[in-house]
């Protein structure tokens, strides 16, 4: 569920991390086979008619194993996110500090925005199938939108961090808050990318874009 729009770079040798060991591919391996055969039982069968136990005997592993790597159970399946996950908040993070020059936070969070989930059409999550189940089912939505507020803290600090503000200012605070509910406001539109960009657009209003170098 990441990232910028930007071409991705090469990895630099000197700094690139090391390869995943036997264990991790292991794990991910574990990971990419529950989370496929829940969407797969949820898309065929709908979300509360599939339990954890069907969802392990799918993937041929234990309940045990199940909530070991997804401790939230079925919700947490649906997108991925694996126990410790703190993708969301780590990419936001990187999405502010890294943007390229002459380019505010507020449209660095956009370009982020639209290359996840229903906003990029190469996401996993815009599978029609897969927004629908999320759209009509109550449990996912606050599930999703929780998993956004929860990083508020990080995407508050690095704001401030760009506007060269005290970290606890509720100016930075309050835009943090705002931006993690956009993508729950803009994916009940029909059109979301339009929604996003209309918010987005209003929120730029309110944060003047840097100056010229």
């Amino acid at each position: 569920m990441l990232l910028c729009m930007s071409e991705a770079r090469p990895a630099d040798p000197a700094t690139a991390a090391p390869a995943p060991g036997r264990r991790e591919r292991k794990k991910a391996a574990t990971r990419a086979a529950l989370t496929e055969a829940a969407r797969r039982l949820f898309l065929e069968r709908g979300y509360d008619e599939v339990t954890v136990a069907d969802i392990a005997a799918e993937a041929d592993t234990a309940v045990t194993t199940l909530f070991k790597h997804f401790p939230d159970g079925k919700e947490a399946l649906v997108f991925g996110d694996a126990a410790g996950d703190t993708e969301r908040a780590d990419s936001l993070v990187a999405a502010v500090r890294d943007r390229e020059p002459g380019t505010s936070p507020v449209e660095a969070l956009r370009e982020f925005f639209r290359g996840r989930g229903i906003f990029d059409p190469d996401s996993p999550h815009a599978e029609p199938g897969l927004v629908e189940l999320i759209a009509r089912t109550p449990v996912l939505r606050a599930y999703a939108r929780h998993q956004w507020e929860v990083c508020e803290g990080p995407l508050s600090a690095v704001l401030a961090e760009a506007a060269a503000v005290p970290p606890d200012d509720a100016g930075t605070r309050a835009l943090a808050r705002f931006v993690l509910q956009v993508p729950d406001l803009a994916s009940s539109r029909d059109d979301a990318v339009a929604a996003l960009d209309e918010i987005f657009d209003r929120l730029a209003l309110g944060w003047p874009a840097p100056p010229s170098a």
